[in-house]
């Protein structure tokens, strides 16, 4: 049996037509997690922090998970999402 968990907003689209309201809500919700640090330059989240910021992160990305598979820091992946605005 398949344990799916459920978005909590929804997914980035590739084409980045949400991302105003993806971006807002991600940030919402990872402030209520208290793991807003986690994509704040000027902070230095410990590394479980940051693990949990990217699990839920990608969690919300959906078709463009694949794309940025290989980045492992938060706040790279938060930075480079911006290109989509």
């Amino acid at each position: 049996m398949t344990n799916i968990t459920k978005l909590k907003f929804v997914a980035l689209d590739i084409t980045g037509k949400n991302y105003l309201s993806w971006i807002l809500d991600a940030k919402i919700h990872l402030d209520v997690m208290a793991l807003g640090d986690a994509i704040k330059e000027e902070n230095e989240p410990s590394n479980q922090d940051k693990a949990k910021a990217m699990i839920f992160l990608r969690h919300h990305l959906h078709e463009l998970k694949t794309k940025y598979l290989t980045v492992k820091d938060p706040l790279t992946l938060w930075e480079n999402l911006k290109v989509l605005r």
